[in-house]
């Protein structure tokens, strides 16, 4: 820290607002509370003296708030700035501020409290804190669970550095939320101007030689390795070395259902599905590359594989229980990694290598071949009512073709459709939205914020969407222009509790009578008409023959600035 004449009406606000630029916050991204007050005269000044300041992005539900800040980190990996309200502001954000956990996503968060409640000097905070704002413990107390790092700020000289503090510490692997409270009292202390450091992004650790190459010897010695992973294309470049790695040795990839963003291209003939069971008894050697749950049940110990991990972090803190049954760990950077076990690729067995790739390319035309039949299928239904939602993921393929577009996905029973049809091959080009439903649309405004001219398409369920906090975030689009293409697949009903019902109750009473509870979404209205107050784009699509035209104009209505959503009502 370094100090500086202080301005005239410096104060906590100024601190907050100075720290975030310097920890090189593009956002702030705002759910009003009174607290802010300070912040909001302190960007008021800088924008009419002209002073640098994070953009100020003014959110009307926490939700939003949090989940923008997660889309915009999943795309640009640095630490982003979320202002919430008090305690109740936090506890509201809190399944998103939790997903951002999940996601591995940087951000500080604060939030703030009284510490006087009338009682101190200085200008009164306000009867609301004594009242029914605070919490015992203080609402740091309250984040500790969901959040990397959760702490208080005690005093305005010291403010500064515990942002850059908390933004460090978001920042480093595993990446995740940061807490940090900021007492009203505080922001409205006179502040002497000392500033915070500028951030410095994080170095990195690399697995030692001595640990690689006993390893490429596994893979060398292997004849029926796997690579398996989930959140390889969530690091820096781990995408492109992935991709690498497994063309220099020949190892097919799996991406099981538990992948959250797109690893490795789903047309590559290297790609092996989602499915890590057949691998289970036939492989020799399981290489798993960010994966923080690969078995289930978690006891489902390979029968004869080694386990090597290779993971920044493989003991993820914020999982509860974990498994992962490691013969070896490879703990430095994973894009370095695994171009420094590409590089020693060598002097392999070519007959070996022959026939794994014989054998994938097998399994590959066999699931090219198998995804072309369900297209046809789906393409050749003549229902009078309904689509079949493999033909929505195999039209949003080829619509985005070539637009170097990004999808958002939060739907549950049709995911792996999803995944499987619009075979996604780029970095950063699909996202799984993590933690409880109702984040897709914030998430995908956020994704939409980093990605510029790049279309963005969220496709959902219409039970999560009607989880989500849907007017805040049209506002949100409309009000900071990002548009983006909505697409519901809209079956009527909470499937996947439904299927639960069944499975655990097969005869049961249920079963009998028909009554299922918990599940009909029939009596919402059609889920588009929910935009046209903000005079988006909407269609609802009920047969195979309107869908197409109908996604096509929704995606002109993007590229012209309107966020269009398109309900299709499918057949399950």
């Amino acid at each position: 820290m370094t100090d500086t004449t202080s301005s005239p009406g410096a104060d906590g606000g100024d601190a907050l607002v100075t720290a975030f630029n310097a920890v090189g916050a593009d956002y702030l991204f705002c759910s009003s509370g009174s607290e802010w007050a300070p912040v909001w005269e302190s960007l008021a000044r800088r924008h009419r003296d002209g002073l640098p300041c994070p953009r100020y992005l003014d959110l009307t539900h926490e939700t939003v708030a949090v989940g923008m800040a997660t889309g915009y980190g999943l795309v640009s990996r640095r630490p982003q700035g979320v202002l919430l309200h008090a305690a109740p502001g936090l506890l509201q954000g809190s399944m998103a501020v939790h997903g951002a956990l999940l996601a591995g996503v940087p951000m500080v968060v604060s939030s703030s409290e009284s510490t006087t409640y009338g009682d101190g000097p200085g200008q009164d905070p306000g009867g609301q804190w004594y009242r029914n704002l605070s919490i015992v413990g203080g609402p740091h107390g309250v984040a500790t669970p969901f959040t990397k790092w959760s702490t208080e700020a005690a005093s305005v000289h010291t403010l500064p550095a515990m942002v850059t503090r908390a933004a460090e510490l978001a920042w480093r692997a595993p990446a995740g939320p940061a807490y940090l409270n900021v007492p009203l009292e505080i922001l409205l202390e006179e502040w002497d101007g000392r500033e915070a450091k500028p951030l410095v992004p994080p170095g990195s650790t690399h697995s030692s030689p001595e640990e690689v190459d006993p390893v490429a010897q596994l893979i060398r010695e292997a004849r029926n390795p796997v690579i398996v992973t989930e959140t390889a294309g969530r690091e820096a470049g781990g995408y492109e070395a992935l991709v690498a790695f497994a063309e220099a040795w020949n190892i097919p990839v799996v991406e099981p259902d538990a992948a959250v963003c797109g690893n490795f291209p789903r047309t590559h003939p290297l790609h092996a599905g989602s499915d890590i069971g057949p691998w289970m008894d036939e492989a020799d050697l399981i290489l798993l590359v960010n994966c923080r749950a690969p078995f289930y049940p978690p006891s489902r110990r390979p029968s004869k594989a080694q386990v090597v991990v290779i993971d920044e972090v493989p003991q993820r803190p914020h999982v509860v229980y974990q498994v992962l049954f490691a013969d070896r760990y490879l703990e430095g950077n994973v894009a370095n990694t695994l171009r420094q076990l590409a590089k020693r690729a060598k002097d392999l067995d070519e007959a070996a290598v022959a026939v794994r790739r014989t054998a994938q390319d097998e399994r590959h035309a066999a699931e090219q071949a198998a995804v072309a039949e369900a297209e046809t299928r789906a393409r050749a239904q003549q229902r009078t009512e309904g689509v079949d939602p493999v033909l929505v993921a195999a039209t949003l393929r080829e619509l985005l073709d070539g637009t170097n577009g990004i999808v958002v996905d939060e739907t549950i029973t049709h995911s792996r459709v999803v995944k499987r049809h619009l075979r996604t091959a780029d970095p950063d080009s699909y996202f799984y939205v993590q933690g409880g439903l109702g984040q897709g649309i914030a998430v995908a405004l956020g994704v939409k914020l980093a990605a510029g001219e790049r279309p963005v398409v969220l496709t959902i369920g219409d039970g999560a969407f009607t989880y989500n906090p849907v007017v805040p975030s049209y506002d949100a689009s409309k009000a900071y222009e990002l548009p983006l293409l909505i697409v519901v697949f809209n079956n009527r009903v909470y499937k996947s509790m439904n299927l639960n019902h069944r499975r655990f109750y097969p005869d049961g009473a249920a079963a009998e009578t028909g009554e299922w509870l918990g599940t009909d979404l029939h009596r919402l209205p059609r889920l588009a008409q929910f935009a046209e107050p903000f005079g988006m784009h909407t269609e609802t699509v009920d047969t195979s023959q309107a869908l197409g035209p109908a996604l096509e104009r929704a995606l002109k209505a993007v590229a012209e600035g309107t966020t269009a959503v398109v309900d299709v009502l499918v057949t399950r």
